[in-house]
């Protein structure tokens, strides 16, 4: 009787995938640094299908939850510099997203004139001139 197994990936994970795994965790608590969590056994094991799901929708890589855990372990505690630039990565394009969406969405018009006001001017202006 042959016995189905899955094949994950057994090679490194690139730099990138490291970012996305680390943006994920971080963004979803997932050493519970914020508070103490009912079952926070169960709620870890969601927070790594989701990386498994992300990775494998975004990279086409397949990885089991215990290669993302050991390399998560690994990248906090063995290679602390290459966490640290990931972590700094992070905070730079959450900083350059923030800044985008301040400038994305105007301030709302003050009361009084609307802001097409002096363009509507301008055209009866243009109008009354035509009309003579």
């Amino acid at each position: 009787m042959s016995r189905f197994r899955r094949k994950f990936k057994v090679s490194n994970m690139s730099f990138v995938e490291m970012v996305e795994m680390v943006d994920i965790l971080k963004k979803a608590d997932y050493d519970g640094k914020h508070g103490p969590y009912p079952k926070p056994n169960v709620r870890k094991a969601k927070i790594m299908a989701k990386v498994v799901k992300c990775l494998h929708g975004n990279f086409g890589v397949q990885r089991s939850k215990d290669q993302l855990r050991k390399c998560w372990s690994d990248l906090k505690f063995r290679e602390h510099d290459q966490y640290r630039r990931i972590r700094k990565l992070l905070q730079q394009r959450d900083k350059r997203l923030r800044t985008s969406e301040d400038t994305r969405d105007p301030q709302p018009p003050k009361k009084g004139k609307s802001q097409n006001h002096n363009q509507w001017m301008w055209r009866k202006e243009r109008f009354m001139k035509w009309e003579k």
